[in-house]
């Protein structure tokens, strides 16, 4: 019989972050990458065609790619969000909802004939995840129809069977879909985590430093992908 394989094990490590440095069990963290998809980061898509301005989306990839080699080193459990409707659109919301008036996909789709069924329907390019952030196989993709990741989905079941209490959060948009998935994380029980520079924002600046300035101060904790990288880098020992 041949020697034992030796286990990796996270430990309990501090990671840098604003308002202060915290402790965190990354046996028990998730990487959450929130609508990394062509709609809201690549010409052509969605936000695109609104004329947004995404310019930053490409450094948040790159910074992206860096975090999700250093988490699937470290084996810290990868969670991706993809805003999604079915063809039908059954799950968006008719008139009564407001997500019909407000989800700026649904309202370019009317707005724009040539866009109908096209825009964040399951499956076409506009919904998919960018080429450089793909999920391998053994990763979670969870399909939403709402800004947050807690409505109407799996997440929050996935995360408690898993036992997992922290959660990093990156993506696209800062101040829309990640910062209505980090409040609903907040009013879960758990710890929020938004990694500044792994995101991109719509809008005005303001918006996205006052989605940072919240989470400081009020539901969670900001960092860079620097002081993630190295927690992630040093964390893992062998038993």
């Amino acid at each position: 019989m041949g020697p034992r394989k030796q286990k990796k094990k996270s430990i309990m490590t501090k990671l840098e972050a604003k308002p202060e440095s915290i402790e965190i069990d990354l046996k028990r963290s998730a990487m959450v990458v929130v609508d990394m998809q062509n709609a809201f980061a690549k010409p052509g898509g969605m936000l695109d065609l609104f004329g947004a301005d995404i310019s930053g989306a490409a450094s948040a990839i790159r910074v992206n790619q860096k975090l999700l080699a250093a988490a699937r080193k470290a084996e810290v459990e990868i969670i991706y969000l993809a805003m999604t409707y079915k063809p039908d659109l059954s799950d968006a919301g008719g008139p009564s909802s407001p997500n019909y008036h407000k989800e700026l996909g649904l309202r370019l789709m009317r707005q724009k004939p040539e866009h109908a069924g096209k825009l964040l329907i399951d499956g076409g390019w506009d919904w998919q995840i960018v080429d450089e952030l793909k999920p391998h196989d053994n990763e979670l993709l969870i399909r939403k129809s709402r800004y947050s990741g807690f409505v109407d989905t799996n997440l929050d079941d996935y995360l408690r069977s898993k036992k997992i209490r922290y959660l990093f959060l990156t993506g696209i948009t800062t101040n829309v879909c990640v910062e209505s998935t980090g409040r609903d994380a907040f009013f879960a029980e758990y710890w929020p985590i938004l990694i500044e520079d792994a995101m991109n924002h719509t809008g005005p600046k303001y918006c996205a430093e006052a989605t940072l300035w919240n989470f400081e101060n009020i539901f969670g904790w900001v960092t860079h992908s620097n002081n993630v990288l190295t927690m992630l880098q040093s964390s893992v020992v062998t038993e």
